[in-house]
């Protein structure tokens, strides 16, 4: 009976410990789920703190910015408040300097006062004279203009390594090559030449105020002939250019000169065939009036 009754008191005594366990766990599971529920909510007020701080960061760093280009305008601002006043003072200076100057000059002369007004008439005669002479050579570098594109539009099927046509120093140059003009070593004008020294006489018929010189030019080589040299031959080759345009295509004679210059003006070395052929032309210069040329550079009176 005795271990009975021991043997009750223990089945009770396990019995209540289970249930002391139990309520042991039951607590130990509801204060490790409130950890975890403080522990998350800890993590979240730590993430929306973060948050804050890292907006606040840049709000600070923005500021900086703000505050540092004030400051910057600031030294810009002293610095040209700086400049103006010292433009002002200059100005301020300058300006009784030209008070100075004007009471100076309320006690010049009568006769002072005419020279300038002499000198001032002067001045406006040489810029009357200046217009005058630009407003010429506008008028003449148009007119080049217009005889270079009329003879390069009437010569438009010769071929570009027998004809030229140029402006050099103010003046039209025409270059015509020797083998189109010409028989070797002779003065007379072949049918093909008169066909185009017809084209560049119905431009210089347009032109009538233009003179025109025409001037022959050779290589260096000897004629065969012992009667004519080279000089010969290249003023008698410009003459007979000059009687075409003449006698065939009515440009006025008193419009001409014809001059020969021989081997003396090369543009390219005589040592080799190519240079010599080139040096063997003719040029017709079309140039204004030698004496209106030489009337526009008279001094104004």
């Amino acid at each position: 009976m005795k271990k009975f009754a021991v043997l009750l008191s223990c089945l009770i005594l396990i019995s209540c410990s289970n249930k002391t366990l139990e309520k042991l766990q039951a607590d130990h599971e509801f204060l490790n789920q409130a950890y975890l529920d403080a522990q998350a909510e800890h993590d979240k007020k730590m993430k929306e703190c973060e948050d804050v701080i890292s907006t606040n960061n840049v709000e600070v760093a923005r500021l900086q910015g703000i505050i540092a280009t004030l400051e910057n305008d600031s030294e810009n601002k002293v610095i040209q408040l700086q400049s103006l006043r010292n433009e002002m003072d200059y100005l301020k200076n300058n300006n009784s300097n030209l008070l100075t100057r004007l009471e100076d000059l309320s006690v010049i002369s009568q006769s002072g006062a005419e020279n300038i007004k002499q000198s001032l008439q002067a001045i406006n005669k040489q810029s009357d004279y200046i217009q005058d002479l630009t407003q010429s050579i506008q008028k003449k570098d148009s007119t080049n203009l217009s005889l270079v594109m009329n003879l390069k539009r009437s010569l438009s099927d010769v071929n570009d390594q027998d004809v030229n046509i140029e402006v050099k120093k103010g003046v039209v140059y025409i270059t015509l090559s020797d083998k189109l003009l010409y028989n070797s070593g002779s003065a007379t004008i072949t049918p093909q030449a008169e066909s185009v020294l017809g084209k560049i006489a119905t431009v210089l018929n347009d032109h009538s105020e233009l003179d025109i010189l025409v001037e022959g030019h050779t290589d260096n080589v000897p004629l065969k002939s012992g009667a004519r040299d080279n000089w010969n031959l290249s003023t008698e080759r410009a003459i007979s250019i000059v009687r075409v345009l003449q006698n065939k295509y009515g440009v006025a004679p008193n419009r001409m000169t014809a001059g020969g210059r021989g081997e003396y003006y090369p543009k390219a070395s005589n040592d080799d065939s190519y240079g010599r052929s080139i040096n063997r032309r003719t040029e017709i210069l079309i140039l204004p009036k030698l004496d209106q040329f030489f009337k526009l550079l008279e001094p104004a009176n």
